[in-house]
């Protein structure tokens, strides 16, 4: 992101986690963030840890690990973050977590950069973190070179950070970690379908698991761009909070492991009408072992569509998006390393990122995307199904299911579409819906209009269907901390969080018409003129 100037502020003094700096307004800053930074301090101190047993057990003479915060470790972690405004991301890292060797604070705005330094000396951290002025994109071309390469970059622009990736999946080191922030939600959750293929090369759709379908087009936006140079990613944790979503992935160098990029991608068919979601991968693996190598697989296309012309639930088209990620979108083994860290942290979001985690954990990783039970039954009309009901009739007919950290009342399962419709219909013959609503050519009768062709139980509730994360009363889904709240500007400083933008403060304000001996708007600034003049 390049830092513009905004309008003059006083001083301001910010404290958070571990770090404290100041700034006179001209450089972004938003206290909202405050989960994302503890997140990533989170992902980063476990990601030191195992990447050090990596190299531990690549090269035998490795140094002990230091395992202290603030202690420059000289075979640590290379750190660089990208777009750093005020520093104070990097502060933290240098202060929070160990096992790191350098961090490159970069920005392009020479006044971020001064304030950068300041806060460094501040902290008392200038033993591991360098303010750096240049442009993001010419500092990692400019370090693709084996020994220049970074163990970690994050990359948490303003908008879209696509024009930073070709660069950051060439400048990272074998195994390292990329951590990249989109706050363009409205182009990546289906509002701008034209605009999401233009930036992302995905066509995006507009639906209740918009927001996982917005981590999928990031996570295959990040593949391809790897797989041009003969790497690949490896998602450690991906997660949709607040106005924007964060993705932390491992990229790997394999040419070979690059062909099985197109068995993790995959195209979505969604139908207008029951909005019933629909998967095709573009390539398939078939096993073909041989003596030497019985894991070998022989790559294939799969035949299609994957759906017919017109849903065979409602009779409605269907429109086309993706290609998405289709592959798992966290890794269950780190996520089990990140609670049980954060279980011993003393993090001011702590208690927002264990229960989010955990619903994480929770999550069936091996099934894209989500249905929500309250839009499923409004496409039939009928009187909404309580989600733990829905929950125990997939459960009890022999189904997996589980929440979506997404969204609060998602349903993530591995049961078809036709089972799904079948038990609206077996609820439906209990809570009837109105007759008058019956009308030809929707979507209510062409479902309903058919008998269930299964009894399921709504009475008994399943043990499983209450998870963890419920029952211990976890903060899973945490509302909005402020009023007009959001991403904000990239020239603001947020200190309260609620920056007072032209929309806001013209809100409900009516344009007065004057009184005949008022002057108008043009008057008064022609009259201001000539005072001036005088």
């Amino acid at each position: 992101m390049e830092i513009e100037s905004g309008k003059s502020q006083e001083k301001a003094v910010i404290r958070e986690g571990s770090a404290l700096i100041e700034s006179d307004g001209h450089v972004f800053y938003n206290p909202v963030q405050e989960f994302n930074r503890d997140l990533s301090i989170l992902v980063l101190s476990s990601f030191s840890r195992l990447f050090w047993q990596e190299q531990e057990s690549k090269n035998q003479s490795q140094k002990e690990f230091l395992d202290q915060p603030g202690v420059k470790c000289e075979e640590g972690l290379r750190i660089l973050e990208a777009l750093a405004a005020t520093g104070l991301r990097s502060i933290r890292y240098a202060k929070e977590v160990p096992g790191i060797r350098e961090i490159l604070a970069n920005d392009l705005s020479r006044k971020a950069v001064q304030d950068i330094r300041k806060n460094v000396e501040r902290n008392g951290v200038e033993n591991l973190v360098v303010p750096n002025e240049a442009d993001a994109l010419m500092l990692m071309y400019t370090s693709m070179r084996p020994e220049k390469r970074f163990s970690v970059i994050d990359l948490d622009p303003y908008g879209c950070p696509t024009r930073f990736l070709d660069a950051a999946v060439q400048s990272i080191v074998d195994g390292g970690l990329l951590l990249v922030t989109a706050t363009d939600m409205a182009v990546l959750a289906g509002n701008s379908p034209e605009s999401c293929f233009v930036k992302y090369g995905s066509i995006s759709l507009k639906s209740k698991a918009c927001h996982e379908m917005a981590i999928r087009i990031l996570l295959r936006s990040l593949e391809s761009h790897a797989t041009q140079y003969g790497r690949f990613i490896q998602p450690l944790l991906s997660i949709s909070a607040d106005f924007y979503i964060r993705v932390f992935v491992r990229v790997f160098t394999s040419p070979v492991k690059c062909k099985k990029s197109s068995s993790k991608q995959s195209l979505v068919f969604q139908c207008t009408g029951c909005d019933s979601l629909t998967l095709q991968p573009l390539g398939m693996l078939k096993p073909n072992p041989t003596e030497k190598n019985p894991d070998q697989v022989k790559y294939a296309i799969p035949t299609g569509p994957f759906v017919d012309s017109s849903c065979i639930h409602c009779g409605f088209r269907h429109h086309m998006g993706g290609p998405i990620w289709s592959d798992p979108i966290h890794d269950v083994t780190f996520v089990d390393s990140l609670l049980e860290a954060v279980q011993n942290s003393n993090l001011g979001t702590s208690k927002r990122l264990l229960g989010q985690l955990t619903v994480i954990r929770e999550e069936l990783p091996d099934i894209p995307l989500y249905y929500c039970v309250d839009k499923l039954c409004s496409t039939i009309k009928v009187v909404t199904m309580p989600v733990l009901k829905f929950r125990s009739a997939l459960l009890h007919a022999g189904f997996r299911v589980s929440y979506s950290h997404a969204h609060k009342n998602s349903l993530k399962t591995d049961a078809p579409n036709r089972i799904m419709w079948d038990i609206l219909r077996c609820w439906a013959e209990k809570n009837p819906v109105n007759p008058e609503r019956f009308v030809d050519g929707t979507p209510l009768k062409a479902i309903l209009e058919q008998k269930s062709q299964n009894s399921y139980n709504f009475d008994d509730i399943h043990p499983d269907a209450n998870p963890e994360s419920r029952r211990n009363c976890l903060s899973r889904f945490p509302e909005n901390p402020t009023a007009h709240w959001g991403p904000g500007t990239r020239a603001t400083l947020m200190i309260s969080g609620t920056a007072m933008t032209k929309s806001v403060r013209n809100q409900n304000k009516k344009t007065k018409r004057p009184r005949e001996d008022e002057p108008t708007n043009g008057q008064e600034v022609q009259d201001v003129k000539v005072q001036k003049s005088s």
